[in-house]
């Protein structure tokens, strides 16, 4: 029997009122925010066979434990009330998964909240989403998901019957693509999760979801670590032609195949944010080494929330080990560093000291991300933050260049469209 522990599930949080709309220096599309799965997502989108072990929201009652025995899990018994998803046998206590975006107290920030009503409707209703997306100024967003489903969809991967596990992903896309992008398509990438545990399976959804105009997939970044194959076997081929063939931008977010080591000391979520970039860094050096992108030049891989200070590093690095130790075992027309630069994309949250070195970078290879609504999003104030940010670096950074980061380059990778005017 194992307990659950929820802390502030009687409180409700002090949100900020809503800001003053913010000033529209630059058009901005954001690559890297995140939508908390609401509550009627499943319903209705499985077959009839399938409909009632969809994922749903479960009330937890303090005291009485939850059965999870057909799933040969210990039974859990919270200690507090809230709201939580079960799937599988499972229970996922993270409604939000960090969404405290407009909450007043910043102390607090870092506490989950245990109920929808909890987080600002942004977070799982689209209508309020735009609202606040007009608010910050925002264009377009790039939506990953969230606990129930995890940032690459890998939960509906790992279910015990693979055809649940299936068409919860196919659900999962029907509603991103129905609901939540089809609502305000100028305004949402539409963006989408697919089967991980069966690659043919994997690449026919990419391809059922290209042809109704999906233009990204969300994928793992280490998939190793999760119970998967490694990067560089065959077994990835059909997911990596997929995508080639159908221009399917592949969006890796920190986090998707775990966190650094897990341990309890007070100081893990400050830990766990400063490590971001480390994760990315990683990451990338997998997916650069595994040759996936020598065998399939034309993928595009997005690097999402991981900053861009340690590109200039890597760079330099993988120059001074060419000049060294020569060229890597695989057979490409590239140097590793070319590679680099012709294929990966990286997400900029606030990185000031790296601005001047954009060009090393590479100014077309840098997007803009507002992690909405996590603790760490710049809303509402992305407008403002950037314009100061941009000034600071004006003599390193064109209009031209500006206008590349933050909305250009996505719109490209992504291909959507832009406003006629900046204002919208």
């Amino acid at each position: 029997m194992t307990t659950i522990e929820r802390s502030g599930a009687d409180e409700l949080p002090e949100f900020l009122r809503d800001p003053d709309p913010a000033p529209r220096h630059y058009t901005i599309i954001s690559v890297d925010d995140h939508l908390v799965e609401p509550a009627d997502m499943f319903e209705g989108r499985l077959p009839s066979n399938l409909q009632d072990d969809a994922p749903r929201i479960i009330e937890l009652v303090p005291g009485v434990g939850i059965d999870r025995s057909a799933a040969k899990l210990p039974t859990l018994v919270p200690e507090s009330p809230g709201q939580a998803w079960t799937f599988d046998g499972r229970v996922y206590v993270q409604v939000g998964m960090n969404a405290v975006v407009g909450h007043a107290n910043k102390d607090k920030a870092r506490t989950e909240p245990t109920t929808f009503d909890q987080m600002r409707p942004g977070c799982h209703d689209i209508h309020a989403r735009i609202h606040d997306m007009n608010l910050g100024g925002i264009w377009a967003s790039v939506n990953f998901p969230s606990q129930v489903a995890g940032f690459c969809g890998s939960v509906f991967s790992n279910a015990a019957d693979p055809a649940l596990g299936k068409a919860v992903t196919r659900a999962w896309n029907d509603w991103m693509f129905e609901d939540w992008h089809g609502a305000y398509p100028e305004r949402i990438v539409p963006m989408g999760i697919t089967y991980l545990t069966d690659a043919t399976e994997g690449a026919a959804e990419i391809r059922r979801n290209a042809e109704r105009g999906f233009t990204a997939v969300t994928l793992p970044e280490q998939p190793h670590r999760i119970g998967l194959p490694e990067l560089y076997e065959e077994y990835w081929n059909p997911i990596w032609q997929a995508c080639e063939d159908t221009d399917t931008a592949i969006t890796l977010h920190v986090g998707s195949s775990g966190m650094l080591e897990a341990r309890t000391d007070p100081s893990r979520f400050e830990r766990n944010v400063i490590n971001f970039p480390t994760l990315s860094l990683i990451a990338c050096i997998e997916w650069l080494f595994s040759g996936v992108t020598s065998r399939y030049p034309g993928l595009k891989i997005v690097m999402a929330e991981g900053g861009i200070g340690w590109v200039p590093m890597l760079l330099d690095r993988l120059d001074y080990t060419e000049l060294h130790a020569g060229r890597p075992s695989w057979r490409d027309t590239l140097t590793p560093a070319e590679r680099l630069q012709n294929n990966f994309y990286y997400c900029m949250l606030d990185d000031p000291s790296t601005l001047p070195l954009a060009h090393r970078v590479g100014i077309d290879k840098i997007m803009m991300e507002i992690d909405y609504p996590h603790s760490d999003s710049t809303w509402p104030y992305t407008q403002n933050l950037l314009h100061d940010r941009f000034t600071a670096a004006a003599e390193h950074l064109s209009a031209d260049d500006i206008q590349a980061i933050t909305c250009g380059n996505a719109a490209r990778v992504f291909r959507h469209p832009l406003p006629p005017t900046p204002n919208f």
